[in-house]
């Protein structure tokens, strides 16, 4: 059985910001599938709760196990609801986590002050639809640029799914995962604050920094990303056929 990957987006997006994930993939002859959390995406007229979001990703997790053992990869919203889902399991269903632009514990002044400006933002003639379009064009290149718009993005959703966030118990849960765990960061993204802390929280888990990229590293560095995918494939993969070969409980796993 090969390793089947989950992916789960970030807050405003959809399952369509991994299209460059699941097209390397494909060609890689390696099964993947991308999931819409409530109130993104194909779900975008539904309400955003943790349970049902939880929910969704035990759901795809659950069903690529049939497969083969699961890779979970989330980015930033993704990424903490991953992390909480992992960590809060007594037997966690995947056999590795790769989670990218989310070493931030979702509380605080920090907190507030993305709401605020998110906020801020929405009250804006056009949503803010202007400001992103810049962004994007002034950071992600052109083949990957219009992964993020692609599933529509989620303004009604994002101040309910922030305020949601602050309620994970992230701490606890990073610390109690014990699969092969991948942090990556963009060099310039602004959710490395706690990076430090989650790597004392999962002293097991590798820190993978990539140079000149902000927040948005799956689609401004997609290359470099879809390295660390088959550098996570290949650890699953050799776990995978070590537990078949010798029956005996490893006594620290990691990557």
């Amino acid at each position: 059985m090969s390793v089947q990957i989950v992916f789960v987006h970030g807050i405003r997006t959809s399952a369509t910001m991994w299209r460059s994930q699941l097209l390397f993939l494909e060609e890689q002859g390696i099964g993947a599938v991308a999931v819409d959390l409530p109130g993104h995406g194909a779900r975008m007229d539904e309400d955003f709760t943790l349970h049902e979001a939880l929910h969704t990703i035990d759901a795809a997790v659950r069903d690529a196990a049939t497969r083969g053992p699961v890779l979970l990869v989330g980015h930033s919203m993704g990424g903490l609801l991953s992390l909480a889902y992992v960590g809060g399991a007594e037997a966690p269903r995947v056999a590795g986590l790769v989670a990218a632009s989310c070493t931030s514990l979702p509380r605080g002044a920090g907190l507030a002050a993305y709401r605020a400006i998110a906020r801020a933002v929405d009250r804006l003639p056009d949503r803010g639809m202007w400001i992103t379009k810049r962004i994007l064009e002034a950071t992600i290149p052109e083949e990957t640029r219009s992964d993020f718009a692609a599933g529509g993005y989620a303004l009604d959703t994002q101040d309910t799914a922030l305020r949601t966030l602050a309620t994970l118990d992230l701490a606890t849960a990073v610390a109690r995962i014990r699969v092969p765990l991948w942090f990556v960061n963009g060099q310039w993204d602004q959710l490395r604050v706690n990076e430090a802390l989650f790597r004392r929280l999962a002293p097991h888990a590798e820190l993978i920094v990539v140079p000149r990229t902000t927040h948005l590293v799956t689609a401004m560095r997609p290359q470099i990303f879809n390295a660390v995918l088959r550098l996570a494939v290949a650890t699953v993969e050799s776990g995978a056929t070590t537990a078949a070969v010798d029956p005996a409980p490893a006594a620290s796993p990691g990557p």
